[in-house]
């Protein structure tokens, strides 16, 4: 589930005259029974709430006084938020004629029309006050004190993001509490500037409205997680029409070595900082060490353990980059579906990270090569797998996927790849994106793949040496020291293995490549290294040089760029 909470005004929403009727509680507990929080956040003063509804229990957190005031019914702590009144501020209330006045631990709680002498008290003192009204009540707090201050609070003693929460009133002073939900519900009775804002208004009237909502969460989550504040844009078309992705997709970025797939993650990973989205990225190879915004995990050697990841996930601005190059390439499936296991079962607990980046999807999740199933869940929601060989992917996977978006000359390709593999029909007129766009496609829905011009990250993205010095780079991509007649097969996964092989391998096979520009070639189109490669091509084209010399030289131009400060070009 998307929506792990539920939090509700009072008066005129969860009760009615003050009165809760049996069969809205009965719903509250349903809610609860769900494995939701319920947290209720009103402008009334504790002990008057208390009084008006004994069960108060049925809430994990109460927010009272307008958000001055936290309240946990379990434990009975009552935790101030904001400071309380000054005896001078509430006598100068009483001279200028205020009544009747109601002084709770922070709030000054008075009625129409004593605003106007309010306004003038606090002028008169100086004090730095703000003046809340709702539906006739007039209510006196610290500056910045409200109902979204208030839940804030609640949810981070929780460990809950407001992204998660779906809010529900009906007045002026719901405004607040309400915008900073993930979504945002009005009942049918609420004031009309509430309706306005609000993401749904519900047919039901107060606690029948409650009822109605509390229902729809159960049964239909997904539906409530379509909210805009949810999605994340990531370009948009040539009618100007956005591309997004929703928390509950699973999102599938492939497209050719090179390409820019991780930059357009990076430009996502940006996004979910924006609207406070919290991520957690799987790098098998280097490629997000020096991302902005997050906390990285993990060395070459050693990959961090899944604890480590849940521990630092457990702050909810908190984003985290897994760098798994410590993982063998042939370990890389059961690291993934241990990981995959634990944070699933993490993220039916907290909702969070709503967004799981996967780089190289296809060490992760590959086909199995026996023809054996993938054991998944029926769902991958909040998920980006990017790969550049989606046919070595596990078709269960796939078709969990949501959004296609596929980049480069070749995105037709990926589109029918993943239609082949899932089932599902090509779609027709498919037009190859530029180097400015991607293919976008939603293959649950009638429209077909549109163009989208995407977004650019900020940040300077850089390709991390380490993937190349001492990671493991897949078969497809090694170096293979073969010989003028293939008569040998070394492979060379990184940089170092590269240099360590040259410097033992025999003259012949050492030259056979040399002459023929393989090595500048690999540096060019796999470690894509345009310095590099252009080096290795000036050392290739000079015959005077002896084997001996062209070797060191190679290798010493591999280890400037690898084992310095400098990193490789994107």
């Amino acid at each position: 589930m998307y929506y792990i909470a539920l939090a509700t005004d009072y008066d005129g929403t969860f009760a009615h005259n003050g009165i809760v009727l049996d069969r809205t509680l009965k719903a509250a507990r349903r809610l609860k029974d769900s494995g939701r929080k319920l947290l209720l956040v009103t402008g009334r003063e504790l002990p008057d709430l208390k009084k008006v509804f004994p069960e108060l229990d049925i809430f994990d957190k109460v927010v009272v006084e307008n958000g001055a005031l936290l309240y946990t019914p379990s434990t009975g702590e009552e935790r101030p938020l904001a400071p309380a009144p000054s005896d001078e501020f509430v006598a100068e209330l009483e001279a200028r004629g205020v009544g009747p006045i109601s002084v709770g631990r922070s709030i000054v709680a008075t009625w129409e029309p004593h605003q106007a002498a309010a306004l003038e008290a606090i002028q008169a003192l100086g004090l730095e006050l703000e003046i809340v009204f709702n539906k006739g009540a007039v209510m006196i707090l610290p500056s910045g004190v409200n109902k979204a201050t208030g839940l804030a609070a609640a949810l981070a003693e929780l460990g809950i993001s407001p992204h998660n929460v779906v809010g529900i009133g009906d007045a002026e002073n719901d405004h607040a509490f309400l915008r900073a939900c993930g979504c945002s519900v009005a009942v049918a009775n609420a004031l009309p500037a509430v309706k306005d804002t609000a993401d749904l208004v519900t047919k039901g009237a107060r606690g029948r409205g409650v009822e109605e909502l509390i229902a729809g969460l159960i049964e239909r989550d997904q539906d409530l997680g379509k909210a805009p504040r949810n999605r994340i844009v990531i370009g948009k078309d040539q009618d100007d029409k956005f591309a997004e992705l929703r928390p509950t997709d699973c999102v599938l970025i492939s497209g050719r070595s090179g390409i820019g797939k991780s930059t357009l993650a990076t430009a996502i990973t940006e996004r979910c900082v924006e609207k406070k989205f919290q991520f957690c990225v799987v790098d098998p190879e280097g490629d997000y060490s020096e991302l902005e915004n997050a906390i990285k995990l993990g060395e070459a050697e050693k990959a961090p353990t899944i604890e480590q990841v849940i521990d630092l996930l457990g702050k909810p601005d908190t984003n985290v980059a897994v760098e798994a190059l410590g993982v063998e390439l042939d370990e890389r499936p059961q690291f993934f579906a241990q990981f995959l296991s634990k944070l699933t079962g993490y993220r039916a607990r907290t909702a969070r990270p709503h967004w799981l980046i996967a780089d190289e999807a296809h060490h992760m999740l590959p086909k199995q090569r026996d023809g054996s199933s993938l054991a998944l869940s029926n769902a991958l929601p909040g998920t980006i797998l990017i790969t550049v060989h989606p046919d070595a992917m596990s078709p269960e996977a796939l078709k969990l996927v949501t959004v296609v978006i596929a980049l480069g000359p070749k995105a037709r390709d990926v589109v029918k790849t993943f239609c082949d593999i899932t089932g599902r029909k090509l779609p027709s007129r498919l037009r190859a994106p530029d180097s400015e766009s991607v293919l976008y496609w939603r293959p649950g829905e009638k429209h077909g793949p549109r163009l989208v011009k995407a977004d650019k990250p900020k940040q300077s993205r850089k390709r991390h040496t380490r993937k190349y010095a001492v990671g493991e780079i897949d078969e497809a991509g090694s170096f293979y020291f073969r010989g003028p007649k293939d008569q040998m097969k070394l492979r060379a996964q990184n940089l170092m293995m590269f240099v360590q092989i040259a410097e033992g391998i025999d003259d012949r096979t050492w030259q056979h490549h040399l002459r023929v520009g393989d090595y500048s070639e690999w540096f060019r189109k796999q470690i894509r290294d345009d310095e590099l490669a252009d080096e290795t091509a000036e050392v290739e084209k000079d015959r005077r040089l002896s084997p001996e010399e062209s070797r060191k030289l190679i290798a010493e131009a591999v280890k400037r760029r690898y084992t310095g400060p400098a990193e490789a070009p994107d």
